[in-house]
């Protein structure tokens, strides 16, 4: 995976979360080594997330760690104060902003949860609408 592959996986991540709920400005800085190594940024403003490949030297929390473990972390698939408690992350900086990435991923799940939820509601009804057709 290249670093342009990593950064468009994790902003597709973000995209269209609502972190509207999350009052607070908050930047990540993630350092990715290993394959895919460079930097790029994660910003919490105005209730929107961004996702952009280059340093924030004004951030919050300075996060490293592979492309992979980060990529688990997006996808909302490894938790990131388990992340850290684990070893699998560093992170220093604002660490109580740092709890910004967890409930972010907690509405990401939680979006994903509903648009699942729609998506079989909506087959169902398709399906019931065939079946009334038929008769």
């Amino acid at each position: 995976m290249t670093y342009e592959e990593l950064v468009s996986q994790v902003r597709e991540a973000y995209e269209g979360v609502d972190a509207s709920k999350l009052n607070d400005h908050v930047a990540f800085q993630f350092n990715v080594t290993g394959e895919a190594e460079g930097a790029f940024y994660l910003e919490i403003k105005d209730g929107k997330v961004s996702v952009e490949p280059y340093e924030y030297y004004d951030r919050d929390v300075l996060v490293t760690a592979s492309a992979d473990i980060i990529l688990q972390i997006a996808h909302g698939d490894l938790d990131p104060v388990k992340a850290f408690l684990t070893g699998k992350i560093k992170a220093e900086g604002n660490l109580g902003k740092a709890a910004f990435l967890k409930e972010l991923n907690s509405q990401e799940k939680a979006a994903k949860k509903t648009a699942a939820k729609k998506a079989a509601e909506d087959k169902t009804a398709a399906r019931k609408g065939r079946k009334t057709e038929k008769k």
